[in-house]
C-alpha cells in the first residue's frame, strides 16, 4: 500500500524518465544516415503514440454516443464527448499550423528567407536548419505533453478508485513509454552544429514529461470524461501534425527504406514498452 504522497512522487518519476531519452540529442559525429534512422525511429514512436492516443480517447467518446443512441445514457453527454473529441483534434493540428505560420515563421530573420537559401548559402541552410530543428522539437514536448497529461489522469484515478496495483503498474508502464518519448523530442536535434544546452533539454524535459505529474495530481482529486477525452485529442492532433514534419526532415537526410526501417524499430520499441501497462489490465 503506498500513500499519497509516495503516488505524487511516483508519478513525478514517470514522466520524468523522459529526461532518460534526451541525451541522444546532444550525440556528435553522426553520418547522415544514422541521423536520418535515429530522426524515423523518433517518428515510429510518434506514429504509436498517435494510434494509443485515439484508441483511447475514440473508445470513450463512441462508448458515450453509442449509450446515447440505444437510451442508455444522455445524449447530451454523448454530443459534448464527440465535440471534445474533434475540437481536440482541430486545437492540436490546426492550431499548430496557426504557430507555424503566424509565430515560428516571424522569428526568421529576412535573411534565411526562401529566395536567400536557393541561392546556396550552405551557412544560412545551416542556421536554417538548426532553428527548424529546434522549434520541431520543442512542438513535438507540446505535443507529448498533452499525450502524458492524460496518461497521469489514468494514475491518479487508479488511486482514486483503490486500484493500487494498478496505479504502480501504470506508473512503471508510463516511466518505461517516456523514456523513448524522450527520444522522439530528441530525434530532430541530433547531428545539428550547434549542440542544444541543458537549459534548453531541460525545459523541453519539463514540457514533455511534467504533464504526468499535474495529471496525476488532478486526477486524484477529480476525474472528467470531457477533459480526458479533449486532451487525448489535442495530443493526438498535435503528434500527427508533428509526425508530417519530421517525415519531410528525414528524408532530407536519408534514404526511403531507411526511414520505414527506423519508423518499423520505433513502432516497435513503442508497442513494446505499452505491453507494460497492458499487463497491468489497463
Amino acid at each position: 500500500m503506498i500513500d499519497y504522497s509516495q503516488l505524487l512522487l511516483l508519478g513525478a518519476i514517470a514522466g520524468f524518465t523522459i529526461f532518460l531519452g534526451l541525451p541522444l540529442a546532444v550525440m556528435k559525429n553522426l553520418s547522415t544516415r544514422t541521423k536520418g534512422f535515429l530522426n524515423a525511429f523518433a517518428l515510429g514512436i510518434l506514429v504509436f503514440l498517435i494510434i494509443d492516443v485515439f484508441s483511447h480517447g475514440y473508445e470513450t467518446a463512441s462508448g458515450a454516443a453509442t449509450a446515447a443512441l440505444s437510451g442508455k445514457g444522455s445524449i447530451g453527454d454523448g454530443i459534448i464527448d464527440l465535440a471534445a473529441m474533434f475540437g481536440g483534434i482541430a486545437i492540436g493540428l490546426l492550431g499548430l499550423v496557426l504557430y507555424e505560420t503566424k509565430i515560428m515563421t516571424k522569428r526568421f530573420p529576412q535573411i534565411l528567407s526562401v529566395e536567400n537559401l536557393k541561392q546556396g548559402d550552405e551557412h544560412l541552410k545551416q542556421i536554417f536548419h538548426q532553428t527548424n530543428a529546434y522549434n520541431l522539437a520543442m512542438m513535438i514536448a507540446v505535443g507529448i505533453g498533452a499525450h502524458n497529461f492524460s496518461e497521469g489522469l489514468a494514475i491518479g484515478q487508479s488511486y482514486a478508485a483503490g486500484e493500487i496495483g494498478l496505479a504502480i503498474l501504470l506508473i512503471i508502464g508510463f516511466g518505461a513509454h517516456n523514456t523513448t518519448e524522450g527520444f522522439g523530442i530528441a530525434g530532430p536535434l541530433t547531428g545539428i552544429l550547434k549542440r542544444p544546452t541543458a537549459k534548453f533539454l531541460l525545459v523541453a524535459g519539463l514540457v514533455g514529461g511534467g504533464p504526468t505529474f499535474v495529471g496525476t495530481v488532478l486526477g486524484s482529486l477529480v476525474f472528467s470524461n470531457i477533459a480526458y477525452i479533449l486532451f487525448l485529442s489535442i495530443a493526438g492532433g498535435a503528434l500527427i501534425y508533428v509526425s508530417m514534419l519530421m517525415y519531410n526532415s528525414g528524408r532530407k537526410f536519408t534514404t526511403n527504406d531507411v526511414m520505414m526501417v527506423g519508423i518499423f524499430v520505433g513502432l516497435c520499441a513503442g508497442f513494446v514498452t505499452d505491453l507494460i501497462v497492458t499487463f497491468g489490465g489497463a
